[in-house]
Order: structure tokens, then C-alpha cells, then sequence
């Protein structure tokens, strides 16, 4: 079979059609970062499902279980990125896929610091975003704690 592409607009008799598609709907992948609370409160890092990939609320935290950077609002939100980047990987994401997150602060005066990270990241491929200010997190030298929602653009060819 000759797989002939055009302008479906053009001529909607031929060309190729990509439909989006879901490997596996039932398997359920969970990526973990070692973080205290995961075992203590029952929650994975990441979770994907089919295409979708869900990252809980992730904090500033470092290898030894420490907040990392206290009282600096940009290096808190790019550890926080770096451990999303980090428990996406292996659900076969980037930050590409990353869709939509959520910033949750406690001091909104600081928010061009932490806008100024989340644009680090972002910037070729700004998702939907919202930040908005808590009374605190888990711990009070945690400054920030952000949220990822990813969706794997998965495609299948049909030949018409």
C-alpha cells in the first residue's frame, strides 16, 4: 500500500490521518524521589496512566532530606522543577509534555523569583500555569511546592 500525504482541508479523500492513541489504558506507572513523606503519607512522585502523567505537589528538597536553599524562593522552585524533570523522566516525559502546573507559595511578594525559575524551564514551551499564595507547607523553611500535569502526544498512522 503507497501512503500518499496531502491537505486533508484540500482533498479529504487521501492522505494521513494521526489519531491519538493510548498504548496501555490499564497500566499504571509510579516513579518515587525518596522524599520522607512519600512512605509516611502513602503517595508516589509521579503517576502515569495511559498518557497522562500526574506529579504531586513537589518541595524544595535535597538529596539528604533537608530543605534545600532556605529562604531563597528561586533556587526553592528549581529544585522543585529539577525533581519533576527528575520523576518524569522514566514515565517517558519531558517537560515538553508538561501541560499545566500549579504554584503553591507562602509569600506571593516573592513571585517574579519564582516565575523567574519556572520560566527557566518553561520558556520554549510555557504550559497553563497558576500560582497563588498558602498559609504555609510541610515544613515552614519550604517556600514553594509546584504540581505538574503531563500528557504524552502519542499518535497512529491510519492509512486511507
Amino acid at each position: 500500500m503507497e501512503t500518499i500525504k496531502c491537505d486533508l482541508n484540500q482533498s479529504p479523500q487521501l492522505g494521513i490521518i494521526r489519531a491519538a492513541t493510548s498504548k496501555d489504558a490499564q497500566a499504571v506507572q509510579r516513579t518515587f524521589s525518596g522524599a520522607p513523606w512519600e512512605k509516611k503519607v502513602g503517595y508516589c512522585r509521579a503517576i502515569r496512566m495511559g498518557n497522562t502523567i500526574a506529579v504531586t505537589g513537589t518541595t524544595s528538597v535535597a538529596a539528604d532530606g533537608k530543605v534545600f536553599a532556605v529562604g531563597k524562593p528561586y533556587e526553592q522552585a528549581k529544585r522543585c522543577l529539577e525533581i519533576i524533570e527528575k520523576a518524569i523522566a522514566p514515565l517517558g516525559a519531558t517537560l515538553k509534555d508538561v501541560i499545566r502546573t500549579r504554584i503553591f507559595v507562602t509569600d506571593i511578594k516573592q513571585w517574579q523569583e519564582y516565575g523567574r525559575a519556572h520560566g527557566e524551564f518553561f520558556a520554549n514551551h510555557p504550559p497553563a500555569t497558576t500560582m497563588v499564595e498558602v498559609k504555609a507547607l510541610i515544613d515552614p523553611d519550604m517556600m514553594v511546592e509546584i504540581e505538574a500535569d503531563a500528557i504524552l502526544a502519542t499518535t497512529k498512522e491510519i492509512r486511507i
